[in-house]
C-alpha cells in the first residue's frame, strides 16, 4: 500500500487529542487527513484482546465506511505492577465520558492497594493501516518509563501527566507537543511506517 501526497486518509478515531498528535505527524505527507468524528463514521465495538485486534478492527471499519484507506490508532498505558493494566482497556478506565482525571487517580489507587514501590510502565501504540478492500499493515511502537504522582502538566492528553519516561524529568503532560512527538510510542509506530514506505513524499 502507497499513500502518495494528495491521498486522502481517514483517522479512525474520535479522540480530539489522538486525531491531532496523528495529523501533525502526518503534516509533512501532503494527505489529505480527515477523521472519522468529522465524516460522522460509527465507532466500532473494541471487541479485541489485543492492541493489534482493535487497531485491525478499526482501520477496516473505517476504510469500508468511507470507501478509502484509513489509519487506526490502538494505544495504552500499561503498569507492571498492575498486570498490564489498564493496557487495552485504557479508554474505559476513563468512563463514557472520558474523565482521564478520574482514570489516573483509579490508578493510583490500584497501585497504593499493590502495596509496591515498582511504578514502571509503557505506553504502547499499534497503528493498523487499511484499505477499502481489507488488506492491512501493522505497525507497532513502545517506550518505557514510570508513574509520578500526583499528575503534571496540560500539554498532553490522557495518561500523559503522570507518564514520566526513561532518561527525562518531565511527565508527557509537561513536553511541549514537538517534543512529546519526536519520542512517544505513537512517534516510534510512526517511524516504522515510514521505514516500510507506504508514505510517498
Amino acid at each position: 500500500m502507497k499513500l502518495a501526497r494528495g491521498t486522502t486518509l481517514v483517522i479512525a478515531s474520535h479522540n480530539a487529542g489522538k486525531v491531532r498528535e496523528i495529523r501533525a505527524l502526518l503534516q509533512p505527507f501532503g494527505l489529505t487527513v480527515r477523521s472519522a468524528a468529522e465524516l460522522n463514521l460509527p465507532e466500532p465495538g473494541e471487541t479485541g484482546e489485543t492492541f493489534t485486534e482493535n487497531a485491525v478492527l478499526k482501520a477496516r471499519a473505517a476504510a469500508s465506511a468511507s470507501g478509502v484507506p484509513a489509519l487506526a490508532d490502538d494505544s495504552g498505558l500499561a503498569v507492571e505492577a498492575l498486570s498490564g493494566a489498564p493496557g487495552i482497556r485504557s479508554a474505559r478506565w476513563a468512563g463514557p465520558n472520558k474523565d482521564f482525571a478520574a482514570a489516573m487517580l483509579r490508578v493510583e489507587r490500584e497501585l497504593k492497594a499493590t502495596h509496591t514501590d515498582n511504578m514502571n510502565a509503557k505506553f504502547v501504540c499499534v497503528l493498523a493501516l487499511a484499505d477499502p478492500g481489507g488488506d492491512v499493515e501493522v505497525f507497532e511502537g513502545e517506550i518505557c518509563g514510570h508513574l509520578e504522582f500526583p499528575p503534571r502538566g496540560d500539554k498532553g492528553f490522557g495518561y500523559d501527566p503522570i507518564f514520566v519516561a526513561n532518561r527525562m524529568t518531565k511527565t508527557f503532560g509537561q513536553l511541549e507537543p514537538k517534543h512529546k512527538h519526536a519520542i512517544s510510542h505513537r512517534a516510534r509506530a510512526f517511524q516504522k511506517l515510514r521505514e516500510a514506505q507506504v508514505l510517498v513524499r
